[in-house]
């Protein structure tokens, strides 16, 4: 009797059931991945059983395929939820030091600042030097952020200035009278503060210190001296300051000096032996700044700066986190500095489907899924990451609703079968 048939079918949409039930249960599921099976029917193999004559016997799941398609994303406005959007998975290192990957991108800061997931597996980036933004390394490695100390003063090594001088000024020392014909009256002395600015730069303690800087118009043609410092005519003898450099330009307003020392391009001007003291009373050396000149113009507008900015900074505190698409994960700190502090690598696989679940919303590579290949978001096929949002589960609700009715009705046809079966075998039994 063919009792096989039917108790195969049972066991198929028993497990049809498991999977429907599996998918239901994670429809809140973040990053979760619809499953769904595949059947197989079963024949014995016979030699000469040709013509057709194999009725079969039976059915199996042949496979229990997941489903990668993309979930919706939803906003939640915390920062370190990050949502891929695209293809590839998020890469971790587990508790136990293996590898795996997710789509879940809830992610939390541990107690000394790692980036991790709910279950504690580390989230893996690359190293991003936060001076230049570069990586420092090729392999990804824990994402680790400083919340247990702030991070350490810089001092100051370089400013950035953009500004316009006024071609029409005279020379600073003043022109005499002519007393003609024609007659031309005098004109006074420039004050060396007409044109100046200043900012603030930081010793290696991160104590801000002022540093001013004024231009005055020399007699040769387009050409400026630059002074850090005012005269003081009150001083006994009277202190004059002298010029730290001079800028030349061209009969187009273009800047053409001082040229740059070797490693360094473009218009740098030297500030030698600036004094932490005051206000540091720590008797820290005298520092070195380059300034750099490249955006220096004189035309014939008013004197304007238009950018004024150098790269020292006091120590902070983080007070945030923001991911960019990219996957730059840059940090906010209380003395005013946002960095890069590292960028979130993306795995992909030749076959996902045939990645290994293994719970907490991870998956292992396997010989089917082949090796991880490691990238950047937004990168050839690697998707881009949302900051401040979650990929919702795949799961379809209504259709798996709609499955699970079918595979009840198969459940119970296949059930009906057996008893068809049994029915028959008892009339047989009870033959006289």
């Amino acid at each position: 009797m063919g009792f096989q048939q039917g108790l195969s079918g049972l066991n198929a949409a028993s497990k049809n059931l498991d999977v429907i039930g599996h998918n239901i249960a994670n429809t809140n599921t973040v990053g979760f991945k619809a499953s769904r099976a595949e059947f197989a029917e079963m024949v014995a193999s016979a030699i000469g059983a040709a013509g057709g004559s194999n009725a079969g016997i039976g059915v199996e799941v042949s496979a229990v395929a997941q489903q990668f398609g993309q979930g919706n994303i939803t906003i939640t406005g915390n920062t370190l939820d990050v949502a891929i959007n695209g293809s590839g998975f998020f890469k971790l290192q587990q508790p136990d030091g293996s590898s795996a990957y997710t789509r879940a991108g809830n992610f939390k800061l541990d107690k000394i600042g790692n980036l991790v997931t709910n279950n504690g597996a580390k989230v893996m980036g690359f190293p991003i030097d936060p001076i230049t933004g570069l990586r420092t390394a090729s392999d990804p490695s824990p994402l680790s952020f400083p919340t247990a100390a702030p991070i350490p003063a810089r001092q100051t090594s370089k400013i950035v200035a953009e500004f316009n001088l006024d071609a029409r000024a005279k020379d600073a020392a003043g022109v005499p009278a002519v007393v003609g014909p024609p007659a031309i009256p005098a004109v006074p002395p420039t004050p060396r503060a007409t044109y100046g600015t200043s900012i603030n730069v930081y010793d290696s303690q991160g104590v801000a210190k002022p540093v001013s800087l004024y231009f005055q118009k020399t007699a040769t043609a387009n050409t400026w001296d630059v002074y850090d410092t005012l005269d003081d005519p009150t001083a006994v003898p009277p202190v004059v300051g002298a010029p730290i450099g001079q800028i030349t330009f061209d009969n187009n307003g273009a800047i053409t000096g001082p040229a740059a020392v070797p490693p360094a391009t473009g218009f740098v001007l030297a500030l030698t032996g600036v004094d932490p003291s005051p206000p540091n009373p720590n008797g820290l050396p005298p520092f070195d700044i380059d300034i750099s000149l490249d955006g220096v113009t004189q035309f014939g507008s008013k004197f304007s700066v238009s950018d004024l900015s150098q790269d020292g900074y006091a120590s902070g505190e983080l007070t945030g986190i923001n991911v960019e698409a990219s996957g730059m994960v840059m940090a906010r700190y209380s003395n005013g500095v946002t960095r890069a502090e590292g960028q979130i690598a993306l795995a992909n696989f030749r076959n996902p489907q045939g990645l290994l679940a293994v719970g907490d919303n991870a998956w292992v590579e396997t010989f089917e899924s082949g090796a991880s290949v490691i990238g950047t978001p937004t990168d050839g096929n690697y998707g881009a990451l949302r900051s401040g949002a979650l990929e919702d589960s795949n799961v379809d609700l209504t259709a798996e609703l709609v499955n699970m009715m079918t595979a009840q009705r198969t459940y119970q046809a296949n059930a009906q079968t057996i008893k068809t079966q049994d029915q028959v075998l008892s009339t047989l039994v009870n033959l006289r």
